[in-house]
């Protein structure tokens, strides 16, 4: 059953058929093949995409570098500056509508994408002011003779972006933000899971005067579309975030023309509670550090370490606390968590809550999908286990979804240690009143965002970045503007 949208807010999905959109207009695959995406809440059809191959690759590709190679990179750093801010009025003015879109795409609850606007407008004007904020430096030389030697900065091309499902209204920016801020042009391709948002930012982008070819989007399978951008000869920088498996596939593809590359991959993020911690504080925050987005979060702390002597009131307020969420229809005003992505997302998570059981955890709340009302959407219950060790797969494999695996430590050392053995290193917390405490782990733990009795807040002027097996290279801050740039070395003879 097909559902039907009356709502002016997504007017967008009138046209169920959803084309790539290249140099500013809407074009179907060269195939003519289309992939249907689903609504998450109520698992009913809500689009088919343009099933993008190698062939529609090519085509924005060669698109993007006609139009870096016209009059695009030439614009001022005030030129660009000025028309990000447009950018952002635009984009504020549409937000209604991106919003509900990303809900019913991806299923995340209308209050918190609404939620996200503060930030998304920041996330933009904070490119905007980068676009004005590089350059090159000169250098003092010791050759013999009158020499100037001095350092610039040029945009370093095509860059190409394979986005998640879990927050894409966020996630495209740090792509979009930085050819923006620096004169590159890009090829996005989003998740098949939830692309929607992402091509009617690229549409509102044109309204908003970036000229057609800048911003371009290609939708489709990442073993196929994905594929071809990553290895594609022509693109001199690749993003991704997604899948540590995946991204090992995307770096050795980059080494067809040695193009850079930006991973964030996956985690398994730990979060520390010692006895000295405020619990009415570190219960809230520790579960919403695992639940947010109905764990949908590559920096989740969903390896909760517990010091033993509070782990029996932790456990019971947390699990108390997990009971609590209202997890709703992601349109119900008062849901606090939606649904997972999708169906085969859903049955990966419960496959995972019989691992946990057979591993012999202590099942304290959730577990189950849930019916009733929400029988026919993808919804998992806030799961809890319990008196679980670091050596069990749920306590070392990325779920990717609402599921809290608690471990007992006796010392700070053993804490320390337990929260780095791991493959992952993408985030991490701790929940202490003492500052020595706080700043051991801040020192020891190998992540690349670290949060001391909270979870989650994030800075687009601090970035983050990972390390280990989730990835390299820095989201945010001026380092993210960097990788969109290379560099050139420059000696002027004054004779």
């Amino acid at each position: 059953m097909t559902q039907t949208f009356t709502t002016p807010a997504v007017k967008f999905l009138e046209k169920r058929e959803k084309d790539h959109f290249i140099d500013g207009q809407w074009r179907a695959s060269l195939s003519g093949e289309t992939i249907q995406t689903f609504s998450p809440g109520d698992g009913q059809l809500l689009a088919a995409l343009a099933r993008g191959r190698k062939e529609d690759i090519e085509a924005a590709v060669a698109v993007a570098r006609r139009t870096f190679e016209g009059s695009w990179c030439k614009l001022t750093p005030h030129d660009r500056y000025t028309l990000m801010l447009k950018v952002a009025d635009v984009i504020e003015k549409n937000f209604e509508e991106l919003s509900l879109l990303d809900t019913l795409d991806m299923g995340a609850p209308l209050t918190r994408t609404r939620a996200m606007k503060k930030g998304l407008l920041q996330t933009i004007t904070y490119f905007a002011a980068q676009a004005m904020n590089w350059g090159g430096m000169s250098v003092p030389n010791s050759l013999p003779g009158s020499f100037t030697t001095f350092t610039l900065k040029a945009p370093i091309g095509v860059v190409g972006s394979i986005t998640p499902w879990n927050a894409p209204l966020v996630s495209m920016w740090w792509t979009m933000g930085g050819i923006l801020a620096t004169g590159c042009t890009g090829v996005i391709k989003p998740s098949e899971e939830a692309s929607l948002s992402t091509l009617r930012t690229a549409e509102l982008l044109v309204e908003a005067g970036v000229p057609p070819g800048v911003i371009n989007v290609v939708t489709g399978l990442g073993a196929e579309a994905g594929a071809a951008l990553s290895s594609h000869m022509d693109v001199d920088r690749i993003m991704f975030t997604g899948s540590t498996a995946t991204g090992r596939e995307i770096i050795r593809s980059s080494a067809t023309n040695m193009k850079r590359v930006n991973v964030e991959l996956g985690g398994k993020s730990p979060d520390i509670v010692f006895a000295d911690a405020d619990l009415d504080k570190a219960v809230p925050g520790a579960a919403m550090g695992v639940f947010n987005n109905s764990g949908q979060i590559c920096s989740a702390g969903t390896r909760v370490f517990v010091e033993r002597g509070i782990q029996e009131e932790f456990v019971a307020r947390f699990a108390e606390f997990t009971k609590e969420i209202r997890v709703a229809h992601p349109l119900d005003p008062q849901a606090q968590l939606g649904p997972v992505v999708s169906r085969r997302q859903m049955e990966r998570v419960l496959d995972y809550v019989t691992i946990g059981k057979e591993e012999g955890a202590q099942l304290c709340a959730g577990g189950e999908r849930i019916g009733g009302e929400l029988a026919e959407g993808y919804f998992v219950a806030p799961t809890v286990f319990a008196n679980a060790n670091n050596d069990m797969r749920i306590a070392r494999e990325e779920i990717f979804g609402p599921v809290a695996t608690i471990i007992p430590f006796d010392s700070v050392d053993e804490g320390l240690k337990l929260a780095n053995d791991t493959e992952y290193g993408l985030g991490g917390a701790v929940w202490t009143s003492n500052l020595s405490k706080a700043m051991k782990f801040v020192h020891t733990v190998k992540a690349g965002k670290l949060w001391v009795n909270c979870y989650g807040h994030q800075d687009q002027a601090m970035g983050f970045s990972g390390t280990k097996q989730s990835g390299y290279g820095m989201k945010g801050g001026a380092a993210h503007i960097e990788g969109f740039l290379y560099e050139k070395s420059v000696c002027i003879n004054n004779d």
